[in-house]
C-alpha cells in the first residue's frame, strides 16, 4: 500500500503512560516509513519509579523527554502539555505533520484541529483506542502489528466479530510468530468492494495504489497486518471468490503495476 507522503518533516509527540517502552523501537521504525522525524518529545512524570526503563530506550532513540508533573491523583496531566507543545510546534511553521502515539481520547480535538491546519496526522495506539481519535487521525497504526510489541489480550468489544466473511477468502496468513487482530469482517470487504466500483475504469480495473488510499481515508485503522498479511496485494489476493487481480508490467524492470476489479457474477 502506498504510504502517505514521502519525506514529510513530522513532529513525534508520545504519551508515555499509554506506551510500554518496548514498543517504542518498532513505533520509530514504523514512523520513517512517513518522513523524518524532526522532533521527538516523550512525556510523563519521570519522578515515577515505573519511568525507570525507560533511560536506555530514550538514548538510543534521540526522543527528549519532558517532564510533567502529576497534580492530581488518577489524572493524566501529560495530555495538557502534550498538547501545548504540539500547538506551538505548529505555529513554527516548520513541520508537514504530526505523529500523536497515544491510546487517549484526549487527543482527538488535538488531532481535528491539526488536520484543519493542513498538517497530515498519524497515530498511533492500542487496539482498544477509542474510535473518535482514530477517525480523526489520516492513519492510525495498531501498537498490537509493531515489531517487538506487547502481546496482550485482546478486548472482545473492538472489532465487531459477529459478522465475518464466512469464506475461503477470509482465510488469513500469518507471519512467523504473529496472529492477526482479528479476521477480515464483512464491513471491510464492502468498503474494498465500494472502494474499486468507485475508482474502476470502464472495464472495471482499478489501480492498487489508488485502493489504499482510497479505503485509508475512509478507514484510517485500515492496515494489512491487521489481518495478518503483510502488504495490501495478497490481501486482496485471499479475497479470490469476489476479486480479481491484475499484474501488469511496467516501464521499470522488475517493478508490476498491480490493478484489481470485481469479479463479474
Amino acid at each position: 500500500m502506498s504510504q502517505i507522503v514521502p519525506e514529510l518533516k513530522l513532529a513525534v509527540l508520545i504519551d508515555a503512560d499509554n506506551v510500554p517502552y518496548s514498543n517504542v523501537k518498532g513505533m520509530m521504525e514504523e514512523i520513517t516509513k512517513y518522513g523524518t522525524p524532526t522532533t521527538k518529545r516523550i512525556y510523563a512524570d519521570w519522578t515515577k519509579p515505573n519511568a525507570s526503563g525507560w533511560k536506555a530506550v530514550l538514548l538510543e532513540h534521540a526522543i527528549t523527554p519532558i517532564q510533567q508533573y502529576s497534580y492530581t491523583t488518577g489524572k493524566n496531566s501529560s495530555d495538557s502539555a502534550l498538547i501545548i507543545d504540539a500547538m506551538d510546534l505548529l505555529y513554527t511553521g516548520k513541520l508537514d505533520g504530526f505523529c500523536i502515539v497515544s491510546s487517549d481520547s484526549d487527543f482527538t480535538r488535538l488531532a481535528i484541529r491539526l488536520r484543519e491546519s493542513g498538517m497530515k496526522v498519524i497515530g498511533i495506539g492500542e487496539q482498544k483506542t477509542p474510535k473518535p481519535f482514530i477517525s480523526a487521525c489520516d492513519r492510525f497504526v495498531f501498537i498490537e502489528v509493531l515489531d517487538g510489541a506487547i502481546k496482550k489480550k485482546l478486548p472482545k468489544h473492538t472489532f465487531d466479530t459477529k459478522k465475518t466473511v464466512e469464506k475461503p477468502s477470509s482465510k488469513t496468513i500469518e507471519k512467523p510468530g504473529r496472529k492477526p487482530l482479528n479476521k477480515i469482517d464483512e464491513a471491510t470487504v464492502e468498503l474494498i468492494e465500494s472502494t474499486i466500483d468507485d475508482l474502476s475504469d470502464d472495464d472495471g480495473w482499478a489501480f492498487l495504489g489508488d485502493i489504499g488510499n482510497l479505503v485509508l481515508k475512509n478507514k484510517p485503522e485500515f492496515d494489512p497486518r491487521n489481518y495478518g498479511f503483510s502488504k495490501l496485494t495478497p490481501l486482496l489476493k485471499s479475497l479470490n471468490d469476489i476479486l480479481e487481480i491484475d499484474e501488469r508490467e511496467s516501464e521499470k524492470k522488475g517493478i508490476k503495476h498491480v490493478y484489481v476489479r470485481l469479479k463479474l457474477n
